[in-house]
């Protein structure tokens, strides 16, 4: 069965407002990522969820269907639920949340990660690849896991003490069931604490498998990141 990804997609951003709408190239950064999503041999629609007009119309003009959400979810996932109880889906369907700031996002990699849900016992699952940058810096979120490559925990600080260090990429496959139950649940003291919606699977024992990536490419989370994704992009042009 092949996914719908849904990029949860929203204007207000502390550090880079309006990134969704930033300009690459001639082209809002959003589109990059609808053209990313569309890429994926797995994927057979796209839609982004939104809260704001501006960015529902630079999604239609990048050929995704747009849905129009609340302003007041927690996390990206949140959001994703409010489209995926509207669609009417089987439990088992797969979806897959590609964050709207990951231009560069390998469809690759969101074939992989669909990939792992071909096993039954897998409810969702992500993505991590070698962190070759800062390991203290916050805004790369590390991942350890077991030996089964199930996560253990994510965390903004440098884990697991001394490296290797495992960057996560910003995406998640679920089955609509489990995507349904995430969103049910109430948030915890670690989800709060370290602004990492994944967490709540984490403290409620839910199951991540982390499919592992060969590289991470950058995501855009300052305008420093948006500057050089613009470079990345130049060059492959």
């Amino acid at each position: 069965m092949r996914a719908i990804a849904v990029i949860p997609s929203r204007f207000g951003s502390q550090r880079l407002p309006g990134k969704p709408l930033a300009d690459i190239h001639g082209r809002p950064m959003l589109a990059w990522v609808v053209d990313r999503c569309r890429a994926a041999r797995r994927v057979e629609r796209v839609v982004v969820a939104t809260d704001d007009r501006r960015i529902a119309l630079a999604a239609k003009a990048a050929g995704a269907q747009a849905v129009m959400t609340s302003s007041h979810h927690k996390s990206g996932s949140d959001r994703v639920a409010e489209v995926v109880r509207g669609l009417g889906l089987s439990p088992e369907q797969p979806i897959i949340n590609v964050q709207g700031d990951e231009p560069l996002v390998d469809p690759a990699t969101i074939d992989a990660v669909l990939e792992a849900l071909d096993d039954p016992a897998v409810d969702v699952a992500t993505a991590a690849a070698p962190l070759l940058g800062d390991p203290t810096d916050a805004s790369r979120v590390k991942v350890v896991v077991d030996c089964h490559n199930r996560a253990l925990y994510f965390s903004r600080a440098p884990i697991p003490a001394g490296g290797p260090y495992r960057v996560h990429l910003g995406i998640y496959a679920f089955r609509v069931r489990a995507l349904l139950a995430f969103a049910a649940l109430p948030q915890g003291d670690l989800e709060r604490l370290e602004r990492l919606e994944q967490l709540r699977m984490i403290e409620h024992r839910v199951s991540i498998q982390v499919v592992p990536a060969d590289r991470a490419l950058p995501a855009v989370d300052t305008r420093a990141d948006l500057d050089a994704v613009r470079s990345i992009l130049a060059q492959r042009s």
